[in-house]
């Protein structure tokens, strides 16, 4: 690899220079050279940690947000345990400005700051029963918490796991100059080899051939190479964190810039929904709030909070199918909750009664679709909602290409008939019907709000509430390619110029040394650059 031919160059000239002190001869010693080297290496090497450290400084910023012991309140009292031993339907006592230990159900109405982990400036208000993640920080009152998660499977550490898969993965590029190294080492210790038997031949001078020959190697090292990707990589994955996008695909920056077409799921991603319900017995809200709360879907999600407050019926054998709904059994007769013309149905025996959704755009999103058209993307929206519904929401935001009543397997064929078009797609999709597409596109990204599948299936994660980086994602995906494409032009051009000058015997070690550690930080400063 890269380290190969400068270790050869250290070597043989410390070597040389200790037999040159030892016959006498100082004055053509290189242990500058040699030291030089290693100081000059040892700069690009710490530039590039820096590089590499701002994406990793996330995980670790992460893991600093959780807490080491709770308030936990009992029938006698409150006790301090530790967090590890908190458990499902424990209630936790939070003071103002306290970090919540793990995910719960907020029992009042609250503020919270969360800003750590999705990058919100603003405190988000709560009602009594919305979620509280781990690492948010109470505001303004005292609050009580019920766990809903163990610490060990909360939202904060499943969002520092995937932050370590985005760190520790090698892009794609990094493969590749890894590769153009093995190539190069060899070819830079026979140039080296050749130098040294032209110059010897030629003057018969063997110190002199020795001196060509380390210049070739100090000058030829590919350093410059192997750092021009990964600093990128590492840089813009770092800068992407902070702005509330992780990408946990190793190759995720790479195809992100090959973009040209974006591709919106509706309900749920491009879309808040809350459920208007008419005035249901208590058999009918029941089991309505059992059948929704079985499920992560948007519109279940909504109908769930419109519940609240009500007793879940029991339920057996629920069964949800991806775009259509769930069924069950209640009291052994079939009861259902199901796609509708106008949106959820709840089937009762001999009874139909629909449960219409209203839909608000998330924050931001027509801004985001007036930035991505105005910087060349195509956008679409692909949604099993009705055309009618599905229209009105495209001409609130501004999409033209709209693909209404689309169910999930019929979303992969949209997705790759794009793709045999020669269309680069970019899926944003939250929900379980959204996963093959999502998985299908050239890349991928879901909301922090969407389920574990598609999160799972996704390229990265939307941290924040809105969509607006998305755009943002485009652009520096897009700048990450042109700094990749600057480091090595600034690699092939640095050799083309320094190869003939070592051969040709016009470079000194220590020349060589301070030349070719010189062009590898010129490539990491260039890659850290704004």
């Amino acid at each position: 690899n890269m380290d190969v031919p400068i270790a050869l160059a250290i070597l043989l000239a410390a070597a040389t220079s200790l037999y040159e002190t030892f016959a006498a001869r100082g004055a053509h010693t290189w242990f500058d050279a040699a030291l030089s080297l290693t100081f000059f290496l040892l700069v690009g090497r710490y530039l590039e940690h820096r590089a590499r450290a701002t994406a990793r400084s996330a995980a670790a910023e992460l893991t600093a947000l959780e807490l080491p012991r709770a308030t936990r309140l009992t029938a006698t009292g409150r006790e301090t345990v530790d967090v590890a031993m908190l458990m499902p339907d424990d209630r936790i006592a939070l003071a103002a400005g306290a970090r919540a230990p793990v995910d719960g159900i907020a029992e009042t109405a609250a503020m919270v700051d969360r800003s750590a982990l999705t990058g919100e400036a603003d405190p988000v208000a709560l009602a009594a029963g919305d979620l509280v993640c781990a690492g948010e920080v109470i505001l303004g009152a005292p609050l009580t918490l019920r766990a809903t998660h163990r610490a060990e499977d909360s939202t904060l550490r499943r969002l520092a796991a995937l932050v370590e898969v985005a760190e520790t993965g090698k892009h794609r590029y990094s493969g590749i100059a890894d590769r153009a190294a093995r190539l190069y080492a060899p070819m830079v210790h026979g140039l080296a080899a050749v130098a040294f038997a032209v110059w010897w031949a030629l003057t018969g001078d063997l110190h002199h051939a020795i001196a060509v020959a380390t210049a070739t190697l100090i000058i030829t090292c590919p350093c410059a190479l192997a750092l021009a990707i990964p600093a990128v990589t590492a840089a813009m994955t770092g800068r992407l964190f902070r702005a509330g996008v992780l990408l946990k695909s190793p190759t995720a920056l790479e195809r992100l810039a090959d973009i040209d077409t974006v591709v919106f799921d509706k309900t749920g991603t491009l879309t808040e929904g809350a459920a208007v319900l008419p005035a249901l017995d208590p058999d009918a809200a029941s089991v309505a709030l059992s059948l929704a709360q079985a499920s992560n879907h948007p519109a279940s999600r909504a109908l769930a909070a419109s519940l609240a407050g009500q007793a879940p019926a029991e339920l057996r054998d629920v069964v949800e199918v991806a775009g259509q709904g769930l069924t069950a059994l209640w009291n052994g007769v079939p009861v259902g909750l199901v796609r509708g013309k106008d949106g959820p149905e709840l089937h009762l025996p001999d009874r139909c009664i629909p449960l219409p959704l209203t839909e608000t755009p998330r924050p931001g999103t027509a801004a985001l679709i007036a930035a991505l058209r105005a910087g060349g993307w195509q956008v679409a929206m692909v949604t099993g909602d009705t055309s009618t519904r599905a229209s009105a929401l495209a001409a609130k935001l501004g999409i033209d290409q709209i693909h209404a009543g689309v169910l999930p397997h019929e979303k992969v064929d949209l997705v790759r008939g794009m793709t045999e078009q020669g269309r680069r797609v970019l899926m944003v999709g939250d929900g379980l019907n959204d996963t093959a597409a999502l998985a299908a596109a050239h890349a991928s990204l879901a909301p922090g709000s969407a389920l574990d599948a598609a999160r799972v299936a996704s390229d990265g994660v939307i941290l924040g509430g809105t969509l607006g980086t998305v755009a943002q994602t485009l652009r520096l995906a897009r700048r990450a390619r042109s700094r990749i494409k600057q480091n090595l032009a600034l690699a092939v051009a640095y050799n083309c110029v320094a190869i003939p000058v070592a051969v040709m015997g016009f470079a000194t070690p220590l020349m060589a040394a301070a030349v070719m550690s010189s062009s590898s930080i010129l490539v990491v400063l260039n890659a850290l650059r704004r």
